[in-house]
């Protein structure tokens, strides 16, 4: 019987949403949904479980999930006995220290003896041990904003993205203490046909993130210009450089950072490069 890989990924958030598009980018289809629990792959040797993202990592560690995606924060803060295999680069955010707006703060002494509530007491833990401050951790789960306002602790440790939840709540971010992106994690003792499954997935991944900010890039010029611009397109490897039906001119194709093309656009034209074409890359196989 061949076996199939069981992924778990987050029920629902954003997380959940850029890991299971992820998937779908990687050719691999599946039905999630709403209150789905379960869903099993259509075309390819996998099931997803659908859980709580602080449960995913002893699922993980327990074998129940071959692998999982889970922010780093929460893969640090349960600390659970899994491989990390692979930063995903998406849903990043930070876990960050934020007082009352009104209060002064000069540096990470200044919270020695005070209370901070949080549902991250490992890693804040690890963060004062390290700055040899001693302050009580309050632990709570959700709602972690409101601490000050109703006299609970005197500032609070939570993941920040935009900044706008603390704004609302009175509070202001004063300290970073661990920056946090989607990571894949998995089982350790994983048998070679599930590994040689999870390498399918990696290799399908790799191909996907590699085409995310490269561009295909496709020009005309007369000749004389090609060495020129030649210089400003630093793709893969060499251009590609195909005759046109009037003589003496070009189209040459390259695949480039999309950065590198914004910052040479001008140079470009100013090189010779005439009707210029910028299109999207779904996959970049090496």
């Amino acid at each position: 019987m061949n076996e199939v890989l069981r992924i778990a990924v987050q029920k629902s958030g954003r997380l959940s949403e850029d890991s299971l598009n992820l998937f779908k980018e990687c050719g691999i289809k599946f039905d999630n949904g709403a209150g789905k629990l379960k869903a099993t792959s259509s075309n390819f040797p996998a099931e997803f479980l659908f859980l709580r993202d602080d449960d995913i990592p002893g699922y993980v560690e327990d074998g129940v999930a071959d692998i999982g995606i889970v922010g780093q924060n929460v893969h640090v803060e349960t600390s659970k006995h899994v491989n990390e295999v692979k930063l995903l680069g998406f849903s990043k955010c930070r876990l960050s220290i934020a007082i009352p707006r009104s209060e002064t703060y000069g540096s990470v002494k200044e919270l020695e003896g005070k209370s901070i509530a949080t549902s991250y007491p490992v890693i804040l833990g690890n963060f004062l041990k390290d700055n040899g401050v001693t302050a009580h951790i309050h632990e709570i789960s959700g709602s972690v904003e409101i601490a000050p306002s109703i006299g609970l602790a005197h500032a609070v440790c939570d993941i920040v993205s935009s900044g706008g939840t603390l704004l609302s709540n009175g509070l202001k971010e004063v300290e970073v203490i661990f920056r946090s992106e989607a990571i894949m994690i998995g089982y350790p003792n994983l048998s070679p046909e599930k590994q040689s499954i999870v390498n399918q997935i990696l290799f399908r991944i790799d191909s996907v993130q590699r085409a995310k900010n490269r561009k295909y890039v496709v020009l005309n010029t007369k000749q004389e210009n090609i060495a020129l611009i030649r210089q400003l397109l630093p793709g893969m490897k060499a251009p590609s450089i195909l005759p046109l039906a009037d003589e003496g001119w070009v189209s040459m194709h390259s695949v480039i950072e999309e950065q590198d093309f914004w910052q040479n656009i001008e140079k470009l034209r100013d090189a010779g490069a005439e009707g210029i074409l910028v299109l999207p890359i779904e996959k970049m196989i090496f």
